[in-house]
């Protein structure tokens, strides 16, 4: 094997992206046949000693374990040894066909580069963060002289200044709504405040200060936009106290208008911080990790501590080995935890965790500044961790009785319909429209753990050749586009070979959510079984899941459904029955979701101008026109001569606007 080299250093080396790494090799030399701790040992006599990761594949190709060294050939010679291995490590080992590594710089890159991988990846033998959700910050948006607040979830590709994170989009919502009250700030996008004619609701109930029509100067405006930065950055009792003196002078000037104003301003400030629980008072800016292990689950239990305030927390439930420590499970967990976050300056955990220093080290490099972890032993932070590990282990309880009882629900269910083993995913589908209109599709997705929400999915049925009102036309086209494109990421679905219970060979709990699913409930007869059924022989699918209607009893009445298989006797249950009552939630949180979804379409579709649809047309060139004409259908009037007379719209931007509303005439 030749050997690998280092990758020159540069920021994105540090940032961990898999991306800056080339150069990933396997051993040629290293007999094919070889396999398990025979492969390993021949790969040792060709490895450097040297930081690095390291890759195992099976026979298949799937990656089995991620790992890192500061050593490739210590750290792997270990795994040869063939003795004193955990079983977790015993059957990695076993299933190892080859293997690939890449040297870096440093220890520290070979960290950073290990948690990407792990998360891009996902091997089964690593540690795994699982409930990976990106967290919703507030934006104050710098993109024109009346900067707006907005929650931000995603990239961060808007301009302007961004505080969080927050635990919950609720969370964001609430403080959003208590500081519009306290500095009146705009919330509309930039399009509807640019074309605004006079002040919206909002200015008329005291939530904005309607800088689009000028009710406020730029000055005082600015100034406003001030103040909610300085109380987003911690400063709050200072503008507390600036707004307190304000109130003060304007009652003293016997101008109680304006102090009512203030006083408004200080209560919606008050209402902020009470709705964030705990405010400690020696803590800035930090995350406090706290974990509970019981019952081979492991619960994290994360607080968010930024600018003196609380703002919010979130249990994690990552995929772990039972014979893992605690320590070794946070340490796993905090390096893939910050591989796309923002990492605060310190991070208080309740357990030391291998490698503390070095996991410090490789934040400090990522954040550009350098980063504290520590174990509070007494104090007010050591009382934050008592707090968050009685949350965790409160976390723990909940969730182990809801999977115990969730896992009673799929062992009947799958004694119901005679599956081989409980299904570990079920994917629920229905339509919804109005006479055909906006028709959508809606999938929703159960399993061990209840429902996945972040595994919903929705379909705007696209085809002009279903008949408005087709339901099996339409139950079609969502099976049809959903399972063609799972064959085309995933592939065909082999044989299951995977164990009746919920342990896996590595002695892990493994509760996660597969790609395929191993039911289809579809709301509906045999009419859209049926439908389903065509779709899926078509794509040479036939008998790779298990495929369910729920039909509406008589008079559809809850407790009176039918239930339908291909091949076999329709049949009902017993009204009480828990099972029943599974599939009944099972199909009305699908109902909700695609009600919800054709609401959404619906509602844009009302609002949408016509305007909107013109290329070329930003929202100066329509503000234009709708001052001009007074509103959009006017504008599709509108002759030539009158277009050209508007400002700002030229000649071949009055024919394009025209020729959009009188596409048919010239035909």
């Amino acid at each position: 094997m030749t050997k690998t080299t280092a990758p020159t250093p540069d920021a994105t080396t540090a940032s961990g992206s898999v991306d800056a790494f080339e150069g990933w090799e396997d051993a040629g030399r290293v007999s094919p046949e070889l396999r398990g701790a025979e492969l390993i040992q021949a790969y040792v006599k060709l490895l450097p000693n040297a930081p690095g990761v390291y890759r195992m594949f099976n026979e298949g190709g799937d990656v089995l374990y991620v790992g890192k060294a500061h050593s490739l050939k210590k750290r792997v010679a270990n795994y040869a040894q063939g003795r004193g291995h955990t079983n977790r490590i015993a059957n990695m080992v076993r299933a190892t066909a080859n293997m690939e590594f890449i040297t870096t710089r440093t220890e520290t890159e070979a960290l950073l580069l290990e948690a990407n991988l792990i998360k891009r990846l996902r091997p089964r033998f690593n540690v795994l963060l699982r409930d990976d959700k990106s967290f919703p910050y507030i934006l104050l948006s710098q993109e024109n002289d009346a900067p707006g607040i907005y929650k931000h979830r995603g990239a961060r590709s808007r301009k302007g200044a961004y505080f969080g994170p927050f635990a919950s989009a609720q969370a964001v919502d609430r403080t959003i709504n208590s500081l519009q009250r306290a500095f009146l700030l705009r919330t509309c996008t930039d399009s509807v405040y640019e074309s605004r004619t006079r002040p919206c609701l909002l200015h008329q109930i005291k939530r904005c200060a309607a800088p689009c029509t000028g009710e406020v100067s730029t000055a005082d405006y600015a100034a406003m936009v001030g103040e909610a930065r300085d109380f987003l950055s911690g400063k709050s009792q200072k503008v507390k106290s600036t707004l307190s003196n304000s109130m003060q002078d304007a009652s003293e000037s016997l101008d109680f208008e304006r102090a009512a104003i203030y006083r408004d301003r200080l209560s919606a400030l008050s209402h902020v911080q009470s709705h964030q629980g705990i405010n400690p008072q020696t803590v800035e800016e930090a995350d406090v990790f706290a974990i509970h292990q019981e019952g081979g689950m492991s619960c994290i239990q994360v607080f968010f501590f930024r600018t003196g305030q609380n703002w919010g927390n979130r249990a994690y439930f990552p995929k772990a080995d039972s014979s893992l420590s605690t320590g070794e499970i946070l340490g796993a967990f905090l390096s893939q935890f910050y591989d796309d976050k923002p990492c605060p300056r310190q991070l208080l955990i309740s357990v030391a965790v291998e490698e503390q220093t070095l996991l410090a080290d490789a934040f400090s490099i990522r954040a550009g500044y350098k980063v504290v972890i520590n174990v509070p032993k007494r104090g007010e932070k050591r009382d934050l961790m008592d707090h968050a590990l009685a949350n965790a282990k409160d976390a723990h309880n909940r969730r182990l009785a809801e999977t115990s009882t969730q896992a009673t629900l799929l062992q009947g269910f799958a004694n119901l319909f005679e599956l081989d083993k409980p299904p570990k995913r079920i994917e629920v589908y229905d339509n919804s429209h109005i006479m055909g209109t906006n028709a959508v599709g809606g999938m929703i997705v159960a399993g061990p753990e209840g429902f996945a929400k972040n595994q919903y999915r929705k379909f705007n049925i696209k085809s002009k050749d279903i008949t408005p009102g087709d339901d099996f036309g339409m139950m079609r086209e969502v099976i049809e586009r959903r399972f063609s494109r799972l064959v085309k990421e995933h592939g065909v679905p082999v044989a299951p070979t995977a164990k009746a219970d919920e342990t896996d060979e590595d002695g892990s709990t493994d509760l996660a959510i597969p790609s395929w699913p191993d039911v289809l409930l579809i709301d509906g007869g045999q009419g859209q079984l049926s439908a389903v059924n065509g779709v899926l022989e078509q794509l040479g699918l036939t008998g790779s899941v298990t495929v369910i209607g729920v039909a509406k009893g008589v008079d559809r009445d809850a407790g009176r459904e039918r239930f339908f298989r291909a091949g076999k006797n329709s049949f009902s249950l017993p009204p009480r029955d828990p099972v029943l009552y599974f599939i009944q939630r099972m199909r009305d949180e699908a109902h909700r979701f695609a009600i919800g979804t054709h609401r959404a379409r619906r509602k844009k579709e009302m609002v949408r101008n016509p305007l909107d649809e013109i290329a070329g047309i930003g929202p100066s060139r329509k503000r234009a026109l709708l001052h001009h004409f007074g509103s959009a259908k006017a504008v599709s009037r509108a002759g030539l001569d009158d277009l050209i007379s508007v400002e700002g719209i030229s000649e071949a931007m009055a024919q394009l606007i025209y020729d959009h509303f009188h596409e048919d005439a010239n035909k």
